[in-house]
């Protein structure tokens, strides 16, 4: 499976200034994985790492549904640490962090009651890796709960890409099946699949929105179309409602007792 350059993803995240107020659905998937992470009953003030804050749609999730404790509050991204900063405003046991959630852990010297990341590991290059690296970092009895995307996402605007006879330079995300066999050896308690949609008023405006969220950045081996097979592809797409979905792989998993 052709992967996207990490460093472009950051660069194209970095770049993207008008993320928050384009995320719509990022920030709809965060309040979905916000409410599983607010069910969790903590012994006591759990120490909190998010990984990928982006703009803070997670964690201001979580904290207005009164989760407290110790936080550190990470992305790859030093724009969006420092955006996110900027939104959530400075309070006591809140702290701002550069980590790389993937190739950072290793050197990462703390532990978690709780490491939540929403729509940020579908960027790693080896999720199942990444994830063992991550539990790692928890305490005894400590939860890893994170989502990321699956094969279904932008399947509107491949079967519009494949109806005209071409290839298109989404993401190739792994399946359902996949993912769930990349968590299995951690015995997950919570392991569920959702499906948001998005419509557009057409692929311009579907274009552009991936390009303001800084999720735009195509596989290392894709070519781009001609403009009359683009242009053709839009029309195939826009005739089908200009409609996208995002498949989200929810996962929860608990850490050792010690």
């Amino acid at each position: 499976m052709a992967r996207v350059d990490r460093q472009q993803v950051a660069a194209a995240f970095d770049s993207a200034t008008d993320y928050s107020d384009n995320a719509g659905i990022q920030r709809a998937i965060a309040a979905q994985l916000a409410e599983r992470i607010a069910a969790i009953d903590f012994a006591q003030l759990p120490h909190i790492l998010e990984i990928g804050c982006g703009t803070g749609f997670l964690t201001q999730q979580l904290l207005d549904r009164g989760l407290g404790g110790e936080w550190l509050i990470t992305d790859k991204s030093p724009d969006m640490v420092a955006r996110c900063a900027n939104a959530l405003g400075a309070a006591p046991g809140r702290a701002f962090a550069v980590l790389d959630g993937e190739y950072g852990m290793a050197k990462h010297d703390r532990s978690h009651d709780l490491i939540c990341a929403s729509m940020a590991m579908q960027w790693f290059d080896d999720l199942a890796l990444a994830v063992g690296a991550i539990v790692q970092k928890l305490r005894p009895a400590g939860h890893l709960v994170f989502n990321t995307l699956a094969e279904g996402t932008f399947e509107q605007w491949r079967d519009a890409h494949r109806a005209s006879g071409h290839g298109d330079g989404a993401v190739a995300f792994p399946s359902v099946a996949a993912l769930r066999a990349m968590v299995e050896p951690f015995a997950p308690t919570h392991f569920s699949v959702t499906t948001h949609h998005e419509t557009h008023r057409d692929a311009r405006e579907f274009l552009g929105r991936l390009k303001l969220i800084g999720a735009a950045t195509a596989p290392s081996d894709h070519r781009p179309l001609p403009p009359a097979a683009l242009k053709d592809v839009m029309a195939r797409f826009d005739s089908q409602g200009a409609t996208v979905a995002y498949e989200v792989v929810t996962c929860h998993i608990v850490g050792s007792a010690g």
